[in-house]
């Protein structure tokens, strides 16, 4: 006889569990507890099968119905439900989650790439606390959204990051056959736009005299103000800067191995007078660290390009400027002032590290570096005129 929603209700628990049938194999059981599964038993090939399709109430009469109707479908087209789901949960069981997802992830890509720490902690900050023991399987495009707009309401740029390193994360399970396409596809970015900032003669000359150790006035560390003075001589990035080694200098030039370098290729830096001694001014704080630029707070680690961002973040307003600037915006000021001072384009570029471009970069292979010396050489004559440190020549007055 069939069971109704309200028989199902009024069924009690024993002290031992019992089931009650309703038809065609369908079965409700009541355990000692008072939870009730529905259960379809079947015949496959001849043997006894049974198959749990879910508790009451949360599967009612109606889906279970629905469901005993889907088993014996499958039973007709000569598969075993029981068997089906059983393979199922195991698959399911299996899935990474998200956090397992990042490790794998790390351990074969990430780890090797420059920018892969960088990428793992964009992750573990925010996509790990909000995602990291969900399926990736159950992620969809509605999660990594509303991560993203939580964010952006923070920290816009920072989004876009985030989008980045979700992106090819998702697209490195898809490529591992975790998933079948990646979820975050057809999500915009923050619009960025791109930085600009080229500091003035007046304002060099005020940011030169806030980085002289002697300097008592503005509170900075005074490895950043040396740090910060070597990226505006060479126009080398600040984390190429704050990870500069010892062992990588070689007389009067500075050797940057390719994997420090954000485009893979090595680069020799010509060291100038004004550089050297910036150097040599940094080597009482160094000791015996293997670091030029060696960290006031963790000895034997150089310090951070945060560590330079947060200096200038403090200070910009007290050093006399009236617009903010951010320490990459040096080799920017560098760069363009090649420009000024008439130094062809492609020997600034090769100054910055920048990769030459198509047929150039396949044919061309001159060092450039008696160019790059004598480029960065003319650089440190117009800076000292700009800081006061020499009278400008006739020809430098406007």
């Amino acid at each position: 006889m069939a069971l109704t929603d309200l028989k199902v209700k009024n069924l009690k628990p024993r002290s031992q569990r019992y089931e009650v049938a309703d038809t065609k194999g369908l079965y409700i059981r009541i355990a000692p507890s008072g939870e009730k599964t529905w259960i379809f038993r079947y015949v496959f090939d001849g043997i006894r099968n049974r198959l749990t399709l879910g508790s009451y109430p949360g599967v009612t009469i109606e889906q279970a119905h629905q469901k005993r109707g889907e088993a014996k479908a499958k039973i007709q087209n000569g598969i075993n439900p029981g068997v089906l789901a059983k393979e199922q949960k195991a698959r399911r069981k299996a899935d990474p989650t998200f956090s397992d997802m990042l490790a794998e992830i790390w351990e074969r890509e990430l780890q090797h790439k420059k920018s892969g720490l960088a990428t793992r902690k964009l992750l573990e900050k925010d996509a790990v606390p909000a995602w990291g023991k969900r399926k990736i399987t159950d992620l969809k495009r509605r999660d990594i959204v509303l991560l993203l707009d939580k964010i952006r309401d923070r920290a816009p740029i920072v989004a876009n990051r985030v989008h980045g390193a979700l992106s090819r994360l998702f697209n490195f399970a898809a490529e591992r056959g975790v998933i079948e396409d990646s979820p975050c596809t057809r999500i915009r970015k923050t619009t960025e736009k791109g930085r600009s900032r080229v500091l003035t003669d007046d304002e060099i000359k005020m940011l030169w005299k806030a980085l002289d150790l002697e300097n008592t006035d503005i509170d900075i560390y005074r490895v950043s103000r040396l740090a910060l003075k070597m990226i505006l001589l060479t126009g080398q990035r600040p984390g190429e800067v704050v990870g500069m080694r010892w062992d990588e200098i070689d007389g009067d030039f500075w050797n940057i191995p390719a994997e420090r370098m954000k485009g893979g290729e090595p680069q020799r830096v010509p060291l100038c007078p004004m550089a050297t001694n910036v150097i040599e001014q940094a080597e009482p704080y160094s000791a015996e660290c293997e670091y030029v630029f060696q960290s006031s707070y963790k000895p034997g680690e150089p310090i951070t390009r945060q560590c330079l961002t947060r200096a200038v973040a403090r200070h910009w307003s007290e050093i006399g400027f009236s617009e903010r600037f951010s320490p990459h915006d040096l080799r920017r000021t560098l760069r363009t002032r090649l420009a000024e001072i008439g130094v062809p384009d492609i020997v600034a570029e090769r100054v910055l590290g920048h990769k030459l471009q198509g047929m150039m970069a396949i044919y061309n292979q001159h060092s450039y570096d008696v160019e790059k010396r004598q480029s960065l050489m003319r650089w440190e004559g117009r800076l000292k005129e700009v800081v006061g440190l020499v009278e400008p020549r006739a020809d430098n007055v406007i």
